[in-house]
Protein backbone atom coordinates (compact mmCIF):
# COMPACT_ATOMS: atom_id res chain seq x y z
CA UNK A 1 0.00 0.00 0.00
CA UNK A 2 1.41 3.45 -0.85
CA UNK A 3 2.69 5.55 2.00
CA UNK A 4 0.24 8.39 1.47
CA UNK A 5 -2.68 5.96 1.74
CA UNK A 6 -1.39 4.65 5.04
CA UNK A 7 -1.01 8.13 6.45
CA UNK A 8 -4.48 9.26 5.47
CA UNK A 9 -6.38 6.25 6.77
CA UNK A 10 -8.26 6.95 10.01
CA UNK A 11 -7.41 4.79 12.99
CA UNK A 12 -10.34 2.55 14.00
CA UNK A 13 -10.10 3.82 17.59
CA UNK A 14 -10.87 7.36 16.54
CA UNK A 15 -7.42 8.75 15.77
CA UNK A 16 -4.43 8.28 13.57
CA UNK A 17 -1.33 7.58 15.54
CA UNK A 18 1.02 10.52 15.40
CA UNK A 19 2.51 10.82 11.93
CA UNK A 20 1.36 14.04 10.34
CA UNK A 21 0.95 17.55 11.66
CA UNK A 22 -2.65 17.50 10.43
CA UNK A 23 -4.65 15.46 12.89
CA UNK A 24 -8.13 14.38 11.81
CA UNK A 25 -9.65 11.96 14.32
CA UNK A 26 -12.87 10.08 13.76
CA UNK A 27 -15.42 11.90 15.92
CA UNK A 28 -18.05 9.14 16.36
CA UNK A 29 -20.76 11.78 15.94
CA UNK A 30 -19.31 14.07 18.62
CA UNK A 31 -18.55 17.74 18.00
CA UNK A 32 -15.06 18.10 16.58
CA UNK A 33 -12.29 20.34 17.98
CA UNK A 34 -14.49 22.68 20.03
CA UNK A 35 -12.64 22.61 23.38
CA UNK A 36 -9.65 24.85 24.00
CA UNK A 37 -6.65 23.57 25.99
CA UNK A 38 -8.02 25.31 29.09
CA UNK A 39 -11.44 23.69 28.62
CA UNK A 40 -9.75 20.33 28.10
CA UNK A 41 -7.84 20.82 31.35
CA UNK A 42 -11.16 21.75 32.96
CA UNK A 43 -12.50 18.23 32.32
CA UNK A 44 -9.68 16.62 34.31
CA UNK A 45 -9.73 19.28 37.03
CA UNK A 46 -13.50 19.02 37.44
CA UNK A 47 -13.47 15.23 37.65
CA UNK A 48 -10.82 15.51 40.36
CA UNK A 49 -12.96 18.25 41.97
CA UNK A 50 -10.04 19.62 44.02
CA UNK A 51 -12.29 21.76 46.19
CA UNK A 52 -14.16 18.70 47.49
CA UNK A 53 -11.15 16.86 48.90
CA UNK A 54 -10.13 19.40 51.57
CA UNK A 55 -13.69 19.49 52.87
CA UNK A 56 -14.55 15.78 52.73
CA UNK A 57 -11.77 13.42 51.57
CA UNK A 58 -8.92 14.78 53.69
CA UNK A 59 -10.92 14.32 56.93
CA UNK A 60 -11.64 10.71 55.88
CA UNK A 61 -7.94 10.13 55.19
CA UNK A 62 -7.13 11.68 58.58
CA UNK A 63 -9.37 9.08 60.23
CA UNK A 64 -7.03 6.41 58.82
CA UNK A 65 -3.61 8.08 58.72
CA UNK A 66 -3.87 10.60 61.56
CA UNK A 67 -0.87 12.93 61.68
CA UNK A 68 0.48 11.14 58.59
CA UNK A 69 -2.26 12.55 56.35
CA UNK A 70 0.02 14.97 54.50
CA UNK A 71 2.56 12.18 54.00
CA UNK A 72 -0.18 9.92 52.60
CA UNK A 73 -1.10 12.65 50.11
CA UNK A 74 2.53 13.19 49.16
CA UNK A 75 2.91 9.48 48.36
CA UNK A 76 -0.38 9.49 46.43
CA UNK A 77 0.75 12.55 44.44
CA UNK A 78 4.01 10.89 43.40
CA UNK A 79 2.11 7.77 42.34
CA UNK A 80 -0.37 9.80 40.29
CA UNK A 81 2.43 11.72 38.56
CA UNK A 82 4.04 8.40 37.56
CA UNK A 83 0.72 7.20 36.18
CA UNK A 84 0.13 10.55 34.49
CA UNK A 85 3.44 10.28 32.65
CA UNK A 86 2.53 6.82 31.33
CA UNK A 87 -0.86 8.05 30.15
CA UNK A 88 0.66 11.17 28.60
CA UNK A 89 3.08 9.00 26.61
CA UNK A 90 0.10 7.42 24.87
CA UNK A 91 -1.89 10.65 24.66
CA UNK A 92 0.90 12.22 22.57
CA UNK A 93 0.38 9.53 19.93
CA UNK A 94 -3.31 8.66 19.97
CA UNK A 95 -6.52 10.45 20.83
CA UNK A 96 -10.00 9.00 21.10
CA UNK A 97 -13.19 9.15 23.19
CA UNK A 98 -12.22 5.69 24.46
CA UNK A 99 -9.47 7.03 26.71
CA UNK A 100 -7.33 4.42 28.47
CA UNK A 101 -9.28 1.62 26.82
CA UNK A 102 -7.90 2.60 23.43
CA UNK A 103 -4.33 2.80 24.75
CA UNK A 104 -4.48 -0.80 25.94
CA UNK A 105 -6.37 -1.93 22.85
CA UNK A 106 -3.57 -0.85 20.50
CA UNK A 107 -0.86 -2.44 22.64
CA UNK A 108 -2.22 -5.49 24.49
CA UNK A 109 -4.29 -8.60 23.70
CA UNK A 110 -8.09 -8.13 23.55
CA UNK A 111 -8.80 -9.54 27.02
CA UNK A 112 -6.64 -6.79 28.56
CA UNK A 113 -8.38 -3.98 26.71
CA UNK A 114 -11.75 -5.45 27.67
CA UNK A 115 -10.74 -5.45 31.34
CA UNK A 116 -9.53 -1.86 31.02
CA UNK A 117 -12.80 -0.72 29.44
CA UNK A 118 -14.93 -2.43 32.08
CA UNK A 119 -12.75 -1.13 34.92
CA UNK A 120 -12.75 2.42 33.58
CA UNK A 121 -16.51 2.50 33.09
CA UNK A 122 -17.05 1.09 36.60
CA UNK A 123 -14.62 3.67 37.99
CA UNK A 124 -16.41 6.66 36.47
CA UNK A 125 -19.84 5.39 37.52
CA UNK A 126 -18.82 4.69 41.13
CA UNK A 127 -17.02 8.03 41.31
CA UNK A 128 -20.21 9.73 40.13
CA UNK A 129 -22.14 7.88 42.86
CA UNK A 130 -19.52 8.94 45.41
CA UNK A 131 -19.72 12.63 44.59
CA UNK A 132 -23.52 12.41 44.59
CA UNK A 133 -23.06 11.28 48.19
CA UNK A 134 -20.88 14.34 48.75
CA UNK A 135 -23.63 16.47 47.21
CA UNK A 136 -26.05 15.07 49.80
CA UNK A 137 -23.57 15.59 52.66
CA UNK A 138 -23.02 19.27 51.89
CA UNK A 139 -26.69 19.86 51.22
CA UNK A 140 -27.25 18.71 54.80
CA UNK A 141 -24.53 21.10 56.03
CA UNK A 142 -26.08 24.05 54.19
CA UNK A 143 -29.65 23.20 55.18
CA UNK A 144 -28.67 22.82 58.83
CA UNK A 145 -31.74 22.29 61.00
CA UNK A 146 -33.93 22.02 57.90
CA UNK A 147 -31.98 19.07 56.46
CA UNK A 148 -34.44 16.53 57.87
CA UNK A 149 -37.22 18.07 55.78
CA UNK A 150 -35.49 17.19 52.50
CA UNK A 151 -35.35 13.45 51.69
CA UNK A 152 -31.81 12.32 50.76
CA UNK A 153 -33.29 10.38 47.84
CA UNK A 154 -34.57 13.64 46.34
CA UNK A 155 -31.09 15.17 46.56
CA UNK A 156 -29.58 12.08 44.91
CA UNK A 157 -32.12 12.36 42.08
CA UNK A 158 -31.46 16.09 41.58
CA UNK A 159 -27.70 15.54 41.28
CA UNK A 160 -27.94 12.57 38.90
CA UNK A 161 -30.73 13.96 36.72
CA UNK A 162 -29.18 17.42 36.55
CA UNK A 163 -25.78 16.03 35.55
CA UNK A 164 -27.36 13.81 32.91
CA UNK A 165 -29.29 16.72 31.41
CA UNK A 166 -26.34 19.14 31.26
CA UNK A 167 -24.05 16.43 29.81
CA UNK A 168 -26.63 15.72 27.10
CA UNK A 169 -27.14 19.40 26.36
CA UNK A 170 -23.65 20.81 25.65
CA UNK A 171 -20.17 19.55 26.59
CA UNK A 172 -18.59 22.98 25.95
CA UNK A 173 -20.91 24.76 28.36
CA UNK A 174 -20.29 21.92 30.82
CA UNK A 175 -16.52 22.35 30.68
CA UNK A 176 -16.64 26.12 31.17
CA UNK A 177 -19.13 25.87 34.02
CA UNK A 178 -17.01 23.28 35.83
CA UNK A 179 -13.85 25.36 35.48
CA UNK A 180 -15.41 28.52 36.91
CA UNK A 181 -16.91 26.66 39.86
CA UNK A 182 -13.65 24.95 40.78
CA UNK A 183 -11.56 28.10 40.40
CA UNK A 184 -13.84 30.00 42.77
CA UNK A 185 -13.87 27.28 45.43
CA UNK A 186 -10.13 26.55 45.27
CA UNK A 187 -9.27 30.24 45.73
CA UNK A 188 -11.41 30.44 48.87
CA UNK A 189 -9.91 27.26 50.33
CA UNK A 190 -6.37 28.39 49.53
CA UNK A 191 -7.04 31.69 51.31
CA UNK A 192 -8.17 29.96 54.52
CA UNK A 193 -5.24 27.51 54.45
CA UNK A 194 -2.73 30.31 53.81
CA UNK A 195 -4.01 32.37 56.75
CA UNK A 196 -4.01 29.24 58.96
CA UNK A 197 -0.38 28.49 58.13
CA UNK A 198 0.63 32.10 58.66
CA UNK A 199 -1.02 32.22 62.10
CA UNK A 200 0.76 29.04 63.19
CA UNK A 201 4.11 30.36 62.03
CA UNK A 202 5.90 29.58 58.79
CA UNK A 203 7.88 26.61 60.08
CA UNK A 204 7.71 22.88 59.36
CA UNK A 205 5.43 20.87 61.63
CA UNK A 206 7.77 17.94 62.34
CA UNK A 207 5.02 15.90 64.03
CA UNK A 208 3.41 15.29 60.63
CA UNK A 209 6.57 13.75 59.20
CA UNK A 210 8.10 11.96 62.24
CA UNK A 211 8.02 8.38 60.96
CA UNK A 212 8.67 6.87 64.39
CA UNK A 213 5.35 8.29 65.64
CA UNK A 214 3.23 7.47 62.58
CA UNK A 215 1.22 4.33 61.77
CA UNK A 216 2.45 2.76 58.54
CA UNK A 217 -0.72 0.67 58.28
CA UNK A 218 -2.81 3.81 58.69
CA UNK A 219 -0.75 5.64 56.09
CA UNK A 220 -1.12 2.70 53.68
CA UNK A 221 -4.92 2.76 54.04
CA UNK A 222 -4.82 6.54 53.84
CA UNK A 223 -2.88 6.46 50.57
CA UNK A 224 -5.61 4.32 48.99
CA UNK A 225 -8.30 6.82 49.95
CA UNK A 226 -6.03 9.77 49.11
CA UNK A 227 -5.76 8.36 45.59
CA UNK A 228 -9.51 8.94 45.31
CA UNK A 229 -8.80 12.67 45.50
CA UNK A 230 -6.92 12.32 42.18
CA UNK A 231 -9.00 9.77 40.29
CA UNK A 232 -10.38 11.08 37.06
CA UNK A 233 -7.34 13.26 36.39
CA UNK A 234 -6.98 11.30 33.14
CA UNK A 235 -10.56 12.04 32.05
CA UNK A 236 -9.37 14.70 29.57
CA UNK A 237 -8.36 11.71 27.43
CA UNK A 238 -12.07 11.00 26.85
CA UNK A 239 -12.33 14.28 24.90
CA UNK A 240 -10.11 13.13 22.04
CA UNK A 241 -12.69 14.06 19.42
CA UNK A 242 -13.81 17.32 21.00
CA UNK A 243 -10.46 18.82 22.06
CA UNK A 244 -8.49 21.18 19.83
CA UNK A 245 -4.99 19.92 19.04
CA UNK A 246 -5.59 16.86 21.28
CA UNK A 247 -2.13 15.32 20.89
CA UNK A 248 -0.72 18.32 22.76
CA UNK A 249 -3.53 19.62 24.95
CA UNK A 250 -4.59 16.25 26.40
CA UNK A 251 -1.20 14.97 27.65
CA UNK A 252 -0.48 18.39 29.13
CA UNK A 253 -3.87 18.41 30.86
CA UNK A 254 -3.24 14.96 32.35
CA UNK A 255 0.17 15.75 33.85
CA UNK A 256 -0.72 19.30 34.89
CA UNK A 257 -3.89 18.21 36.67
CA UNK A 258 -2.03 15.50 38.65
CA UNK A 259 0.78 17.86 39.65
CA UNK A 260 -1.26 20.97 40.46
CA UNK A 261 -3.99 19.14 42.35
CA UNK A 262 -1.38 17.06 44.19
CA UNK A 263 0.46 20.13 45.48
CA UNK A 264 -2.87 21.63 46.51
CA UNK A 265 -3.89 18.48 48.42
CA UNK A 266 -0.56 18.16 50.24
CA UNK A 267 -0.74 21.80 51.31
CA UNK A 268 -4.38 21.51 52.42
CA UNK A 269 -3.87 18.25 54.34
CA UNK A 270 -0.86 19.76 56.10
CA UNK A 271 -2.75 22.96 56.95
CA UNK A 272 -5.93 21.22 58.11
CA UNK A 273 -4.03 18.79 60.34
CA UNK A 274 -2.14 21.69 61.88
CA UNK A 275 -5.24 23.88 62.21
CA UNK A 276 -7.30 21.26 64.05
CA UNK A 277 -4.60 20.52 66.63
CA UNK A 278 -6.11 23.13 68.95
CA UNK A 279 -9.69 21.95 68.37
CA UNK A 280 -11.76 20.04 70.92
CA UNK A 281 -12.87 17.70 68.13
CA UNK A 282 -10.64 15.97 65.60
CA UNK A 283 -10.58 16.77 61.90
CA UNK A 284 -12.42 13.58 60.94
CA UNK A 285 -15.26 14.30 63.41
CA UNK A 286 -16.00 17.79 62.11
CA UNK A 287 -19.06 17.96 59.79
CA UNK A 288 -17.81 21.23 58.25
CA UNK A 289 -14.06 21.59 58.86
CA UNK A 290 -13.74 24.90 57.03
CA UNK A 291 -16.27 26.54 59.35
CA UNK A 292 -13.81 25.94 62.19
CA UNK A 293 -10.69 26.79 60.17
CA UNK A 294 -12.20 29.99 58.77
CA UNK A 295 -13.23 31.10 62.26
CA UNK A 296 -9.75 30.31 63.61
CA UNK A 297 -8.20 32.27 60.74
CA UNK A 298 -10.46 35.27 61.38
CA UNK A 299 -12.28 34.98 58.05
CA UNK A 300 -15.52 33.36 59.29
CA UNK A 301 -17.68 34.34 56.25
CA UNK A 302 -15.43 32.30 53.96
CA UNK A 303 -16.48 29.09 55.75
CA UNK A 304 -20.03 29.33 54.43
CA UNK A 305 -18.86 30.39 50.97
CA UNK A 306 -16.52 27.38 50.82
CA UNK A 307 -19.36 25.03 51.78
CA UNK A 308 -21.51 26.52 49.01
CA UNK A 309 -18.65 26.18 46.53
CA UNK A 310 -17.98 22.57 47.53
CA UNK A 311 -21.69 21.76 47.26
CA UNK A 312 -21.73 23.08 43.68
CA UNK A 313 -18.41 21.35 42.94
CA UNK A 314 -19.92 18.01 43.94
CA UNK A 315 -22.49 18.53 41.21
CA UNK A 316 -19.78 19.58 38.75
CA UNK A 317 -17.82 16.43 39.58
CA UNK A 318 -20.93 14.31 39.02
CA UNK A 319 -21.32 15.99 35.65
CA UNK A 320 -17.67 15.39 34.71
CA UNK A 321 -17.93 11.70 35.62
CA UNK A 322 -21.12 11.25 33.59
CA UNK A 323 -19.44 12.92 30.60
CA UNK A 324 -16.37 10.68 30.89
CA UNK A 325 -18.40 7.47 31.44
CA UNK A 326 -20.66 8.21 28.47
CA UNK A 327 -17.72 8.59 26.10
CA UNK A 328 -16.05 5.40 27.28
CA UNK A 329 -19.37 3.59 26.86
CA UNK A 330 -19.79 5.13 23.40
CA UNK A 331 -16.54 3.60 22.16
CA UNK A 332 -17.20 0.31 23.95
CA UNK A 333 -20.45 0.10 21.97
CA UNK A 334 -18.59 0.86 18.73
CA UNK A 335 -16.27 -2.06 19.50
CA UNK A 336 -18.93 -4.56 20.46
CA UNK A 337 -18.38 -4.42 24.23
CA UNK A 338 -21.79 -2.81 24.83
CA UNK A 339 -25.13 -2.66 23.01
CA UNK A 340 -24.91 -0.96 19.62
CA UNK A 341 -27.66 1.53 20.54
CA UNK A 342 -25.21 3.13 22.95
CA UNK A 343 -22.98 4.05 19.99
CA UNK A 344 -25.42 6.71 18.77
CA UNK A 345 -25.16 10.45 19.36
CA UNK A 346 -27.76 13.20 19.46
CA UNK A 347 -28.18 14.82 16.05
CA UNK A 348 -29.06 18.12 17.74
CA UNK A 349 -26.39 18.39 20.44
CA UNK A 350 -23.80 15.95 19.09
CA UNK A 351 -23.44 14.26 22.48
CA UNK A 352 -23.79 10.52 23.30
CA UNK A 353 -27.39 10.80 24.49
CA UNK A 354 -28.16 7.13 25.17
CA UNK A 355 -24.79 6.46 26.83
CA UNK A 356 -25.09 9.63 28.90
CA UNK A 357 -28.57 8.78 30.15
CA UNK A 358 -27.49 5.25 31.06
CA UNK A 359 -24.40 6.57 32.87
CA UNK A 360 -26.54 8.99 34.91
CA UNK A 361 -29.01 6.23 35.81
CA UNK A 362 -26.25 3.82 36.85
CA UNK A 363 -24.66 6.53 39.00
CA UNK A 364 -28.04 7.21 40.62
CA UNK A 365 -28.87 3.61 41.58
CA UNK A 366 -26.15 2.76 44.18
CA UNK A 367 -26.32 6.22 45.75
CA UNK A 368 -30.10 5.97 45.94
CA UNK A 369 -29.95 2.47 47.42
CA UNK A 370 -27.52 3.55 50.13
CA UNK A 371 -29.54 6.70 50.85
CA UNK A 372 -32.68 4.59 51.30
CA UNK A 373 -30.69 2.45 53.74
CA UNK A 374 -30.05 5.59 55.84
CA UNK A 375 -26.36 5.75 54.91
CA UNK A 376 -24.97 9.23 55.42
CA UNK A 377 -23.78 11.27 52.47
CA UNK A 378 -20.22 11.20 53.81
CA UNK A 379 -20.26 7.39 54.01
CA UNK A 380 -21.69 7.10 50.48
CA UNK A 381 -18.81 9.30 49.35
CA UNK A 382 -16.16 7.28 51.20
CA UNK A 383 -17.49 3.82 50.37
CA UNK A 384 -18.21 4.38 46.68
CA UNK A 385 -14.95 6.30 46.35
CA UNK A 386 -12.94 3.40 47.71
CA UNK A 387 -14.64 1.05 45.25
CA UNK A 388 -13.76 3.44 42.43
CA UNK A 389 -10.08 3.44 43.39
CA UNK A 390 -9.76 -0.32 42.78
CA UNK A 391 -11.16 0.12 39.28
CA UNK A 392 -9.00 3.14 38.49
CA UNK A 393 -5.85 1.36 39.66
CA UNK A 394 -6.75 -1.59 37.42
CA UNK A 395 -7.05 0.70 34.40
CA UNK A 396 -3.91 2.64 35.31
CA UNK A 397 -1.97 -0.59 35.77
CA UNK A 398 -3.09 -1.86 32.38
CA UNK A 399 -1.91 1.37 30.75
CA UNK A 400 1.50 1.07 32.41
CA UNK A 401 1.85 -2.49 31.08
CA UNK A 402 0.54 -1.37 27.68
CA UNK A 403 3.18 1.35 27.42
CA UNK A 404 5.90 -1.22 28.09
CA UNK A 405 4.67 -3.47 25.27
CA UNK A 406 3.96 -0.47 23.04
CA UNK A 407 7.62 0.54 23.16
CA UNK A 408 9.27 -2.86 23.70
CA UNK A 409 8.03 -5.76 21.56
CA UNK A 410 8.88 -9.23 22.94
CA UNK A 411 9.22 -12.02 20.41
CA UNK A 412 5.95 -13.75 19.63
CA UNK A 413 3.77 -11.20 21.40
CA UNK A 414 0.36 -10.92 19.72
CA UNK A 415 -1.72 -7.80 19.24
CA UNK A 416 -5.06 -7.11 17.54
CA UNK A 417 -4.80 -6.29 13.87
CA UNK A 418 -5.11 -2.52 13.59
CA UNK A 419 -7.13 -2.64 10.41
CA UNK A 420 -10.09 -4.36 12.03
CA UNK A 421 -12.75 -3.19 14.47
CA UNK A 422 -13.77 -5.92 16.93
CA UNK A 423 -17.32 -7.21 16.70
CA UNK A 424 -17.40 -8.68 20.19
CA UNK A 425 -15.33 -9.94 23.05
CA UNK A 426 -11.85 -11.02 21.96
CA UNK A 427 -12.74 -11.33 18.29
CA UNK A 428 -9.85 -9.30 16.87
CA UNK A 429 -7.46 -10.99 14.50
CA UNK A 430 -4.05 -11.47 16.08
CA UNK A 431 -0.85 -10.55 14.30
CA UNK A 432 2.73 -11.26 15.21
CA UNK A 433 4.67 -8.21 16.32
CA UNK A 434 8.35 -8.12 15.39
CA UNK A 435 10.75 -8.32 18.29
CA UNK A 436 12.59 -5.14 19.22
CA UNK A 437 12.08 -1.59 20.44
CA UNK A 438 9.56 0.81 18.92
CA UNK A 439 10.27 4.50 19.50
CA UNK A 440 6.97 5.71 18.09
CA UNK A 441 3.73 4.56 16.57
CA UNK A 442 5.08 4.49 13.03
CA UNK A 443 8.61 3.31 13.70
CA UNK A 444 9.38 -0.34 13.07
CA UNK A 445 10.81 -2.31 16.01
CA UNK A 446 14.61 -2.42 15.97
CA UNK A 447 17.27 -4.39 17.83
CA UNK A 448 19.13 -2.78 20.73
CA UNK A 449 22.33 -2.42 18.75
CA UNK A 450 20.56 -0.39 16.06
CA UNK A 451 19.38 2.26 18.52
CA UNK A 452 21.16 5.58 18.98
CA UNK A 453 22.30 6.60 22.46
CA UNK A 454 19.34 8.92 23.00
CA UNK A 455 16.92 6.22 21.89
CA UNK A 456 18.46 3.76 24.34
CA UNK A 457 17.92 6.23 27.17
CA UNK A 458 14.30 6.54 26.08
CA UNK A 459 13.83 2.77 26.23
CA UNK A 460 15.45 2.60 29.68
CA UNK A 461 13.25 5.49 30.87
CA UNK A 462 10.17 3.64 29.61
CA UNK A 463 11.15 0.49 31.50
CA UNK A 464 11.82 2.42 34.72
CA UNK A 465 8.62 4.45 34.41
CA UNK A 466 6.31 1.51 33.72
CA UNK A 467 7.96 -0.70 36.35
CA UNK A 468 7.79 2.02 39.01
CA UNK A 469 4.17 2.89 38.26
CA UNK A 470 3.07 -0.76 38.24
CA UNK A 471 4.92 -1.60 41.47
CA UNK A 472 3.54 1.47 43.24
CA UNK A 473 -0.03 0.57 42.27
CA UNK A 474 0.40 -3.02 43.43
CA UNK A 475 1.73 -1.83 46.78
CA UNK A 476 -1.18 0.59 47.18
CA UNK A 477 -3.69 -2.19 46.52
CA UNK A 478 -1.82 -4.69 48.72
CA UNK A 479 -2.11 -2.36 51.72
CA UNK A 480 -5.88 -2.89 51.56
CA UNK A 481 -5.63 -6.67 51.73
CA UNK A 482 -3.07 -7.14 54.50
CA UNK A 483 -3.35 -6.38 57.32
CA UNK A 484 -7.07 -6.98 56.87
CA UNK A 485 -8.83 -3.59 57.10
CA UNK A 486 -11.98 -3.09 59.18
CA UNK A 487 -15.48 -3.57 57.78
CA UNK A 488 -16.82 -2.51 55.35
CA UNK A 489 -13.46 -1.71 53.70
CA UNK A 490 -12.49 -5.39 53.73
CA UNK A 491 -15.40 -6.29 51.45
CA UNK A 492 -14.81 -3.74 48.70
CA UNK A 493 -12.11 -5.63 46.75
CA UNK A 494 -14.40 -8.63 46.50
CA UNK A 495 -17.35 -6.53 45.35
CA UNK A 496 -15.18 -5.09 42.59
CA UNK A 497 -13.77 -8.49 41.58
CA UNK A 498 -17.31 -9.91 41.46
CA UNK A 499 -18.38 -7.14 39.08
CA UNK A 500 -15.36 -7.71 36.86
CA UNK A 501 -15.90 -11.49 36.77
CA UNK A 502 -19.60 -11.16 35.93
CA UNK A 503 -18.94 -8.56 33.23
CA UNK A 504 -16.22 -10.65 31.58
CA UNK A 505 -18.42 -13.72 31.82
CA UNK A 506 -21.26 -11.87 30.12
CA UNK A 507 -18.95 -10.71 27.33
CA UNK A 508 -17.65 -14.24 26.83
CA UNK A 509 -21.23 -15.54 26.69
CA UNK A 510 -22.16 -12.85 24.15
CA UNK A 511 -19.21 -13.84 22.02
CA UNK A 512 -20.19 -17.52 22.09
CA UNK A 513 -23.60 -16.64 20.63
CA UNK A 514 -22.09 -14.74 17.69
CA UNK A 515 -20.85 -16.49 14.57
CA UNK A 516 -17.08 -16.38 14.16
Amino acid sequence: MPTDTLESAPHPDGAKLLALESFEPETFGLRHAILSPVETLAQSISTIAPSTSPALTIPLVFALAGQGTALAYLIAMLLMILIGLTIAAFARESSSPGSLYVYTRISLPPICSSITALALFFAYITTASAVIGGFVAFADVLLGAHAAAVPPLLLVFIAAAGAGWVAWRDVQISARLMLYIEAFSVCLIATVIAVTLFKHGLHLDHAQFALNHLSFRGIGLGVMLAIFSFVGFESATTLGAEAKNPLRSIPRAVVQSALLSGLFFVLCSYGETLGFRSSSITLDQSPAPFHFLAAQAGVTPLGLLIDIGVFISMFAATLACVIAASRVLLLMAHHGLAHKRLSTTSSTHETPAAAGILAAVLAFLPAAGLALGHTSGANIYGWMGTLAVYAFLTAYGMVAVALFFHRIKPEGFCLPAKNQVPQGFSLETETQVPQGFSLGSHSAPRKWGALALGERFRVIATILLTASATLAMLLAMASNFYPVPPAPLRYFPFIYLSYLSLALGWLAFSRSRKPS
